[in-house]
């Protein structure tokens, strides 16, 4: 009676939120886990045949690529995202005197669509890119950069400009954590600029550059939005990447048990990464 009388109210305000999301997460996820073993197409009877779908993966071309691609653009545009993030918030936390409005439009990007700003990119990249370029002369980039090899190019270029908000505010909160006092004693030492930033700066944001990376390799190798407005999987089938196959294929293409398989394998790479990611980032906070 006790317990019911202390925590009744917020066990009262925890279950619909709990059954909520049971209902439309958790039992849809056992769902998917138990059709993978199955022959099912999204209707009809459907019978157990085992591993057979996961076996069937690891020999499927079209598969194995996505899962290229989507590491290979993943691991490319989590780079440049940190990189550039890290940058812009050392240059809005230090004493440069920067435009507000700059702070203010420098976040924009993120919270707009990302379908919205995808579908505007590929009109530049279609129409306005290469009238600039033939205008210059700049025969090499006359043609719309989506329809050839270099079209994954042009998608991590959107998922940089729109997710390089996210990631600044993030590394302004580590960076507004460290006292001035260890600064001063730096400059008193007689520290460059580089040495400065490599031997107190990046070692005291350490965890707040571990949560960018896990949260952006997460993010990226989930690459679903900017895929299906700028290149529709193409040219060909060069940036299909894993959730676009899995949705083209599985909700499309009659794949539905075949391709929860696929969703269950790729869920798995995704906590292998991110646990492989906390484990050597985390080890080397203590190694700084």
């Amino acid at each position: 009676m006790t317990f019911i009388r202390k925590y009744g109210a917020y066990v009262v305000m925890t279950i619909p939120a709990l059954a909520l999301f049971l209902y439309f997460h958790t039992l849809p996820a056992l769902r998917g886990i138990m059709y993978s073993f199955t022959n099912w197409n999204g209707f009809g009877p459907f019978h157990w045949i085992g591993f057979s779908n996961y076996i069937g993966l690891f020999h499927d071309p079209q598969v194995m690529h996505s899962y290229l691609f989507t590491l290979q653009f993943a691991v490319v545009t989590v780079i440049l995202v940190n990189v550039l993030s890290l940058v812009i918030a050392l240059a809005l936390n230090s004493k440069i005197m920067l435009p507000k409005t700059f702070k203010a439009l420098y976040f924009m990007p993120y919270v707009l669509s990302t379908l919205v700003v995808s579908y505007i990119f590929n009109y530049l990249f279609s129409n306005v890119e290469p009238s600039v370029a033939k205008s210059l002369h700049l025969t090499s980039l006359a043609s719309n950069i989506l329809g050839t090899n270099w079209a994954w190019v042009g998608i991590v270029i959107v998922a940089c400009w729109q997710g390089v908000a996210f990631n600044t505010i993030l590394y302004l909160a580590g960076l507004q954590t460290i006292p001035e006092e260890v600064y001063e004693a730096s400059l008193i030492d007689g520290a460059s600029a580089w040495t400065n930033f490599w031997k107190v700066t990046f070692p005291l944001i350490a965890p707040f550059f571990t949560i960018n990376m896990v949260l952006a390799a997460k993010n990226y190798l989930q690459v679903f939005d900017q895929v299906v407005a700028l290149t529709n999987g193409g040219p060909g089938t060069s940036t299909q990447s894993v959730a676009f196959v899995i949705y083209t294929n599985g909700f499309g293409g009659g794949e539905l048990a075949y391709q929860s398989a696929n969703a269950v394998v790729f869920l798995v790479v995704l906590v292998l990464i991110a646990l492989l990611q906390m484990r050597f980032l985390r080890g080397r906070e203590v190694q700084l």
